[in-house]
């Protein structure tokens, strides 16, 4: 599967509609970005269950807002529309491999149960 293009107003029915997504914040002034992009782009055809897309955080200032972006490139993974992963930096091909086999390999109900407790300890703080 070929990579897509992450603007506002696909990112919601792209996490939505797709079991695993894994979104590449990049800039074309970024050149750590520029050589994560071959890498980025052969996961992309290893791994054709998977959504891949590219967010430019130049064109896309919202949505890499919305993530808290600081630094480029950053890789966010979702699975079941919850956010697992979001890391700045270059991965190298063998980690981005490793952290994909990591996401797979997740007991998705005890990672729901574990947001679910997260969630409502965080509502008894607040109260």
């Amino acid at each position: 599967m070929a990579t897509l293009e992450l603007t506002a107003d696909n990112l919601d029915s792209t996490i939505q509609d797709n079991e695993i997504v894994i979104i590449d914040f990049w800039a074309d002034w970024c050149q750590p970005c520029k050589s994560f992009a071959p890498t980025f782009e052969a996961a992309s055809e290893t791994h054709g269950d998977i959504a891949f897309a590219k967010c430019d955080t130049e064109a896309e200032q919202v949505v890499a807002a919305q993530f808290g972006i600081r630094s480029i490139p950053t890789v966010a993974i979702f699975r079941d529309q919850i956010l697992l992963f979001l890391q700045g930096g270059a991965l190298p091909e063998s980690a981005l491999e490793d952290v994909i086999a990591q996401v797979r390999a997740l007991d998705m109900n005890e990672v729901r149960k574990k947001v679910a407790e997260q969630q409502t300890q965080e509502a008894g703080n607040q109260a």
